[in-house]
């Protein structure tokens, strides 16, 4: 009896210590999130990903009880904004709008300081948006079979405008003229304004660009659009044809954004995150805002957004290598 009693108090001490930590950790889970969440934006302020990200963000607030503090981080490639995130806790205050920028630089750079597929922990989709093939509205190119018939008819002369290399947009020209096996010069500029004015002043005679900054240009009759890049008609443009629809076979290309998080993140946060995340893209206003943006509301899990990733690896590194763009 004397050496199986202190046994059994032992067990009874242990007991006793372990169990009234249980609810303490269960409480801790539920807490989040118990203070403000930053959610770094790896582009600059009054574009598609940062008014995208703000408005997902408002909701989020609202349905989290904390503030979503929008943190604008531009640089080439959205390297410095994923690296602030891949270097925070894993705790679920600090997000990456993640978008098909981190795609593409998996392979237009040698050398990440992060691994985008291993570093961080997929929070779900937030929204698709198309690119577009644009004219000025004087161009004497009505259709894309116009022009490529022309293109094809005066080999090496005509000019597609794109913002810089490596750019969704310069590899979407990129992908045009490997699909359709044209001879064109692409032609980088430093920033959208500037392929607005070439395209404009007809500079270049065609040019690919994001279609929600540029929708107003459409609608007031400056531009024109030939056809929309992805795998649907765009409501607000409906007699403008898909890519695949105007004779360019197996073409598509659409830009995307979402969240994600420093990689060992708790599942029970990331599903939080996920839900808040799916409920703000429900919200009409939220729904509402992103369509006049362009942006197609499209939320989903962690999972579909990791296969959507390297799917999206995948389809670029192979554009890359086609049209010989050598790593930064």
């Amino acid at each position: 009896m004397s050496t199986r009693t202190p046994r059994i108090r032992r067990r009874q001490l242990l007991a006793g210590l372990l169990l009234p930590t249980v609810p303490g950790l269960a409480r801790a889970q539920a807490a989040f999130p118990d203070k403000p969440i930053t959610l770094v934006v790896p582009f600059g302020p009054g574009g598609i990903a940062d008014l995208t990200a703000r408005a997902v963000a408002q909701q989020m607030s609202a349905t989290l009880k904390v503030p979503v503090v929008i943190d604008n981080k531009p640089s080439a490639g959205s390297i410095v904004g994923s690296q602030a995130v891949a270097q925070a806790a894993p705790d679920g205050h600090t997000l990456l709008l993640m978008s098909n920028a981190n795609a593409v630089s998996a392979s237009l750079f040698r050398k990440l300081p992060f691994d985008v597929q291993k570093d961080f922990a997929p929070v779900g989709q937030l929204g698709v948006f198309d690119l577009a093939l644009f004219v000025a509205d004087g161009s004497r190119y009505k259709t894309v079979r116009e022009l490529l018939d022309d293109a094809r008819a005066r080999p090496g002369k005509l000019t597609l405008g794109t913002i810089a290399v490596g750019s969704t947009q310069q590899l979407s020209a990129e992908l045009f003229k490997a699909r359709t096996g044209i001879d064109v010069v692409i032609v980088p500029y430093k920033g959208t304004p500037a392929v607005l004015t070439a395209l404009r002043s007809g500079e270049v005679d065609a040019a690919f660009e994001i279609l929600g900054p540029w929708l107003g240009q459409v609608q007031a009759r400056t531009l024109r659009a030939l056809a929309v890049t992805g795998d649907r008609r765009f409501a607000a443009l409906p007699e403008v044809p898909t890519m695949r629809e105007a004779g360019v076979a197996d073409y598509e290309v659409a830009s995307w954004n979402a969240l994600a998080a420093k990689a060992k993140t708790p599942p029970a946060v990331i599903d939080k995150l996920n839900a808040a995340a799916n409920e703000a893209l429900k919200t009409p206003a939220v729904a509402d805002k992103l369509l006049s943006l362009g942006v197609r509301p499209q939320g989903g899990t962690p999972a579909q957004l990791q296969q959507l990733l390297a799917r999206e690896i995948a389809h670029w590194r192979a554009v890359i290598t086609a049209a010989k763009i050598e790593p930064e």
